[in-house]
């Protein structure tokens, strides 16, 4: 199941850049964002990652589709391995105050669990709405589903083998989200991303500073700090990852 989701993630994310053009003129409006990084040296790196964030608005209804991928290799070792889908409904009351629904799915080779789902929904509200200046803020509760990955210990003293079987947790949840964007002038732009979602298996915070310079027409150029922490990491698995990211940004619908 896992792996049917990551190539359908995968065709999904490329199909969708490939029509950007296309669904500017519906309109669409977004981002499409390719990443890469690579280190040589005592050890050689190599990274590459491709995001997708559109949205689209109709009358008091707004709809947005999130898309992305990440893969890296250390010394020829896979070292990241990520997909995640997310969709979003919303609805507004007024200028200021929005009901929304969400559904995300996410597949990490190296968090220890073979896949996260969430669906829920809530409110939120621009605090600010600048077109300069701007920060929206989303919360509500919702259902969380944690597929646990089979794990496979070793005594270092005995060397006695303990497995311990796949499971899936099921389990009341909650979902906080921060957008904020400051424009420095029409070049340099700042935003900062935080996203939680709150589960009993374990709660995922993630954090995303970016800082972007227009280049000519629909392209940018990004310098992105990400941070991904988990309060309840599987064994051998860290809490805390992070990643720098040096992306070429494709806009539309501006």
């Amino acid at each position: 199941m896992k792996h049917v989701a990551k190539i359908l993630v995968s065709a999904a994310s490329v199909s969708l850049v490939s029509a950007l053009p296309a669904i500017a003129e519906d309109g669409w409006s977004g981002e499409a964002a390719l990443s890469a990084g690579l280190t040589t040296g005592n050890t050689e790196t190599s990274e590459a990652g491709l995001a997708v964030d559109v949205d689209r608005a109709s009358g008091a209804w707004n709809f947005g589709l999130q898309l992305s991928g990440d893969y890296g290799e250390e010394d020829g070792i896979e070292s990241r391995n990520r997909y995640f889908l997310a969709g979003d409904v919303e609805h507004d009351f007024n200028d200021t105050m929005f009901t929304f629904g969400r559904a995300s799915y996410e597949v990490d080779q190296f968090t220890g669990f073979d896949s996260r789902t969430f669906v829920g929904g809530g409110v939120g509200w621009h605090i600010l709405d600048d077109e300069d200046h701007n920060w929206t803020v989303r919360g509500g509760p919702g259902f969380k589903i944690d597929e646990v990955k089979r794990q496979v210990t070793t005594d270092a003293n005995t060397g006695a083998v303990t497995i311990i079987p796949a499971s899936t947790e099921e389990s009341l949840g909650a979902v906080a989200q921060s957008e904020y964007f400051y424009a420095f002038n029409e070049a340099v732009s700042l935003s900062n991303k935080t996203n939680v979602v709150y589960g009993q298996e374990s709660t995922q915070i993630n954090n995303s500073i970016g800082l972007t310079a227009a280049l000519n027409g629909h392209l940018a150029a990004r310098v992105s700090f990400d941070v991904r922490h988990d309060t309840s990491p599987q064994p051998t698995y860290e809490a805390t990852d992070t990643a720098t990211k040096f992306s070429l940004v494709y806009t539309l619908g501006e």
